[in-house]
């Protein structure tokens, strides 16, 4: 009786050592942030996805996370975006996305050498893509009459902080917008432009990339506003 206990504990060892073998073997797809890439916090799942920095990958069943998610359930999280910085490799966990209201952490680049850092908010809407590392051109609208006048051409996002409070000219109260303090990277002309910019009329940004064309008129009107202090 004694060696055919013995048998059967062998017995089921050997079985839960195949299952365990095989539960390391067999892969699951799981969604990863893709080699090479970095999904900042605050960035949506959306935006992350149209920029190619996730990707499905087979994983060992053995292997997968807690909460680990999968491609067909990306969409409903659409809206959700990153609390923390996600790196390459790493499962896409549903515990690290959030909505409005949920605490992010905030990134940060170093300042460049020679540069100074400028903190400024702009009037942005929910959900802009503007990250640390985002190349900004910053326009200047001086009244109704004037053209709208591109001021810097390219200036870099260091910091991205917390929601702003915005004032609209000719409120008394305040309303709650979703104005980002941003750290700029400028240098000592780019810091003053922008200050002089501000008391002279309302400062506006856009997005670039690599290839975006922008090009500072030197000549024409907008010289003559841009360089009216």
């Amino acid at each position: 009786m004694i060696a055919a206990l013995g048998v059967g504990l062998v017995f089921i060892f050997a079985r839960g050592a195949e299952s365990r073998a095989a539960e390391k073997y067999e892969t699951t797809k799981v969604v990863t942030v893709a080699a090479g890439k970095t999904v900042l916090p605050g960035e949506s799942i959306k935006s992350a996805l149209d920029s190619g920095k996730l990707s499905e990958t087979d994983v060992p069943k053995g292997s997968v996370l807690e909460s680990a998610l999968r491609q067909s359930e990306l969409t409903s999280l659409d809206d959700k975006v990153a609390l923390t910085t996600l790196y390459a490799g790493e499962q896409l966990l549903s515990t690290k996305f959030g909505g409005v209201g949920d605490t992010i952490d905030v990134a940060t680049l170093p300042l460049p050498a020679g540069m100074i850092a400028k903190p400024q908010s702009f009037d942005l809407p929910v959900g802009s893509f503007i990250l640390p590392g985002s190349q900004l051109a910053v326009f200047l609208t001086t009244d109704a009459s004037t053209p709208t006048c591109l001021l810097i051409d390219r200036v870099s996002v260091i910091s991205v902080g917390a929601t702003t409070t915005v004032v609209p000219e000719g409120e008394e109260a305040p309303v709650v917008g979703a104005s980002p303090a941003l750290h700029l990277a400028v240098t000592q002309e780019q810091f003053e432009q922008i200050e002089d910019g501000k008391k002279r009329g309302v400062l506006s940004v856009a997005l670039l990339n690599s290839a975006s064309d922008v090009k500072v008129d030197k000549t024409g009107p907008c010289a003559t506003i841009r360089d009216a202090r």
